[in-house]
């Protein structure tokens, strides 16, 4: 399997959209992976992987705060 290499224009618009929600919609995330000429799929392991970091560096708080 080869590893994305994300661009910085990608990782800005992904870490923005994780500031205003954790978790993306099926829509979103389409729609995002459309405008970063990304595949859906990209999309979401970024978030799962984005979303175990947070975790990591914010113990013991809520996800959806």
């Amino acid at each position: 399997r080869v590893r994305t290499a994300f661009t910085y224009e990608q990782l800005v618009a992904l870490e923005n959209k994780f500031r205003q929600t954790r978790y993306l919609s099926v829509c979103e995330r389409l729609n995002l992976a459309l405008s970063l000429n990304l595949t859906e799929t990209q999309v979401k392991i970024w978030f799962q992987n984005r979303r175990t970091k947070w975790k990591k560096q914010n113990p013991g708080m809520d996800i959806n705060t």
